[in-house]
């Protein structure tokens, strides 16, 4: 497969690296330090044009394809990860539904706002005992008159308290199992909606994840987002878009990891000379541009499938499983690098460890995207 980019999608690095450089590196530190939600970054992400950069111009976006959506992704990561998570979760979990599933009214009631980046959008999967068993959930839905009455709770949502939709999925049919899940649109202040409190986290402390009370949640009949009891299928479709953004999202933390070991190894000297002369330190640096370069390629060949139409869960599995795994241990290894100094809060490479370290878990634990591989090339369930 050819891997050169195009010009438009070179000049969506080139537009968010500098923006990115501009407007978000500066603030990563504080945003970290403070778990501070960077309202204002994603007031100007709108400006550019980001927020909505996947979806259609009819609904407010862009028209960019994959590749470029995880470009952007990948160079806002690399200035801060929690920008880029609230980032990602808004654009492949709290919108993308609703452009692939959504009714034409939906798509302009919600689509068109969080694509314009009027708000920022929210997905309610994981609830306390379903997590990476999401078919387990216990949220209900029923429907009464013209009405759809949900309860239930939702755990680690991120956006949610700040989201003007959240896009939740409930059992509405529950004798049918899997089958009987569906997904709704739940717009922000819809009575019985609220929020636990903002979860101190080991990183990404910047982005808001909180859980989601759903107390006798009304929202109208057209609501539904999809057919009803198509929410399970759903889901799992939209996870496969999201694992290309986490993928990427990973890619940006390591190459900032990167970035940081080479220009380190160059100028820190011991022995008389740099350390990146000595072949311990320069086997790891070796370690990271392999990783770095595999975790590209898995991710961008996931999102040119993704574009081109064709079936992708494999592939966006093993980019999300390599380049989640590869990141860890670049940020892991950028830290040896620096010896003392990287334990330091003082540099960013203790940070960039700590906001990885969630990517081997969110949308798609390590082992489960291992068992979505394997069952796709065995054809086999344990």
């Amino acid at each position: 497969m050819d891997f050169e980019l195009t010009p438009e999608q070179e000049l969506i690095r080139q537009t968010v690296r500098e923006f990115a450089e501009k407007e978000i590196a500066p603030k990563a530190r504080y945003v970290d330090e403070h778990s501070a939600f960077p309202s204002e970054t994603f007031a100007k992400m709108a400006q550019l044009g980001l927020m909505g950069l996947p979806f259609p111009e009819e609904y407010g976006g862009a028209g960019a394809d994959s590749v470029s959506t995880a470009i952007a992704i990948e160079e806002v990561a690399r200035c801060c990860g929690s920008t880029a998570l609230a980032y990602a979760a808004h654009l492949g979990l709290g919108s993308a539904p609703i452009a692939m599933f959504g009714t034409e009214d939906q798509k302009r009631r919600f689509l068109v706002p969080a694509a314009k980046g009027e708000y920022l959008a929210a997905f309610g999967l994981t609830e306390p005992h379903a997590g990476s068993d999401a078919g387990a959930t216990r949220t209900t839905a029923r429907l009464v008159g013209d009405e759809w009455v949900i309860n239930g709770q939702k755990m680690w949502i991120t956006n949610a308290p700040i989201a003007g939709h959240i896009i939740v999925t409930a059992v509405t049919d529950p004798e049918l199992g899997k089958k009987g899940i569906s997904a709704f649109i739940v717009p922000r202040g819809t009575p019985g909606l609220s929020f636990g409190k903002h979860e101190p986290k080991m990183g990404l402390r910047g982005s808001v994840s909180t859980a989601v009370m759903l107390d006798d949640v009304r929202v109208p009949r057209e609501n539904l987002l999809g057919e009803r009891g198509r929410g399970f299928i759903q889901f799992l479709q939209v996870l496969d878009g999201g694992r290309i953004g986490i993928g990427a999202m990973a890619i940006g933390l390591a190459q900032a990891a990167y970035e940081a070991a080479v220009a380190y190894a160059r100028e820190r000297t011991a022995f008389g000379k740099p350390i990146g002369a000595h072949q311990s330190v320069a086997n790891m640096i070796a370690n990271m541009a392999v990783d770095l370069a595999a975790a590209r390629a898995l991710v961008y060949t996931a999102a040119r499938m993704k574009d081109a139409g064709k079936p992708y869960t494999r592939e966006a599995a093993i980019a999300k499983l390599f380049a989640s795994e590869a990141s860890e241990r670049i940020c892991r290894d950028a830290i040896q690098v620096f010896g003392g100094y990287g334990y330091s809060q003082e540099y960013p490479v203790e940070r960039l460890y700590r906001d990885t370290r969630l990517l081997t878990i969110g949308e798609g634990t390590s082992e489960i995207l291992r068992g979505v591989i394997a069952h796709s090339v065995l054809g086999l369930r344990g």
